[in-house]
């Protein structure tokens, strides 16, 4: 019984991390697996690493995130083709282009079982009014086509349904996993970790983790560092991350004068040195699945401040872990952030309760669920 996940593309973040994790817990749990995956020049390729794993890996060039005619019926060919060659039993999509896509044909290759995974929505915060609502039309036209969609949180659910996504019985929540015995054998001392990042003992270190885009809302940061270090004299930032909004970055701390206080330390894999370099973890997100980076830092004992966005809230509690803000606030987010650095017990009881909070999100609980629900599926299908 050949399991076969598909997505758009694999590159550096929590998504494709999820996916290799995946991968390698449906292989191990006893079912031969596929890891299909279009390519994207612009990124950071993880397809190597997903192959050192152990991973196999089958690349679709045509397969594209942008939407292209040509490339996306060449695309849905080749993933027809593969399906009936591999005679998959079990496809199991993730986003939302590939979801469609692998969707339509495992509907032609009349594939079994399908499994989408949105990895969060793009329902706000991504694009206009008028192609949200393409996207969502056609999250209802696949919906029918699926045995199960697997959200990462009781709120994205409920957005599902709230867009009429599919019918309640057809979802499971299974969060994304984070391998704590791994993370934190990565994670070294505090003293050296700021030694290696030049950071002096006095410094209130705030980190950001994710791609420099518009939609991880580091502007927001940008723009309420001045308040923040008017409240914290010695208030730093780092983000950990690259990006098309980069150059902007450094322009609005130039202008606010702050740019002496930001380190861009472009992207990284491993981003446990940085955390436990940290005084505090924020994620001024304008939407965002669940933020492995979240459960990684709080696995560390970091508070965090967010945004009430997505599935953020089932993170982070607030109020016990760090603090929840709206987004695009900068006030909030400098009010939030300002009170954490100037407490050190209130950072101290937060990071606390955020290292047991991280356990419900532990990789070998994502895996098990995963599994349960593929061995469920197959039951009733009568293909155990």
């Amino acid at each position: 019984m050949t399991v076969l996940h598909l997505i758009t593309r694999v590159t550096l973040g929590g998504t494709a991390s999820d996916i290799i994790d995946s991968v390698l817990a449906t292989s191990h749990g006893g079912f031969p697996t596929i890891l299909a995956t279009g390519v994207d020049e612009g990124e950071i390729s993880m397809v190597e690493e997903a192959r050192a794993r152990g991973c196999r890996v089958e690349v679709i060039r045509e397969l594209r995130r942008d939407i292209s005619p040509v490339k996306d019926l060449v695309a849905l060919w080749r993933i027809v083709r593969l399906l009936r060659r591999e005679r998959v039993t079990l496809l199991h999509t993730h986003t939302s282009k590939a979801g469609f896509l692998g969707r339509l044909a495992a509907g032609l290759a009349r594939t079994p079982l399908v499994v989408h995974t949105p990895h969060g929505h793009i329902f706000y915060g991504y694009y206009g009014r008028a192609l949200t609502a393409l996207f969502v039309l056609l999250e209802r036209i696949a919906a029918p086509l699926t045995d199960r969609i697997v959200v990462l949180t009781e709120q994205e659910l409920e957005e599902h349904l709230e867009r009429r996504i599919g019918r309640r019985e057809q979802f499971a929540v299974i969060p994304s996993g984070v391998n704590l015995p791994a993370l934190r054998a990565q994670a070294p001392p505090r003293e050296e970790a700021r030694r290696r990042l030049g950071v002096a003992a006095d410094c209130l270190l705030l980190v950001g983790v994710g791609r420099l885009v518009p939609i991880k809302g580091f502007d927001v940061l940008v723009r309420a560092l001045p308040a923040i270090v008017k409240e914290a004299p010695a208030a730093r930032l780092c983000l950990v991350g690259d990006g098309p909004d980069r150059p902007a970055l450094e322009a609005e701390a130039r202008a606010l004068g702050v740019a002496d206080r930001v380190l861009l330390a472009g992207a990284h894999e491993e981003v446990a040195p940085f955390l436990a370099a940290a005084d505090l973890l924020v994620a001024p997100s304008r939407n965002e699945g669940l933020g492995k980076a979240l459960v990684e830092a709080m696995a560390l004992g970091l508070p965090v401040v967010a945004t009430r966005v997505g599935g953020i809230p089932a993170v982070v509690a607030d109020g016990q872990t760090g603090s929840l803000v709206p987004p695009d606030d900068p006030p909030a987010l400098a009010r939030a952030v300002g009170a954490l650095l100037k407490d050190p017990e209130l950072r101290r009881r937060a990071g606390e309760a955020g290292r047991r909070r991280a356990e419900q999100f532990s990789l070998a609980a994502m895996e098990s669920r995963l599994l349960g629900l593929y061995r469920e599926l197959c039951a009733r299908k009568g293909l155990a």
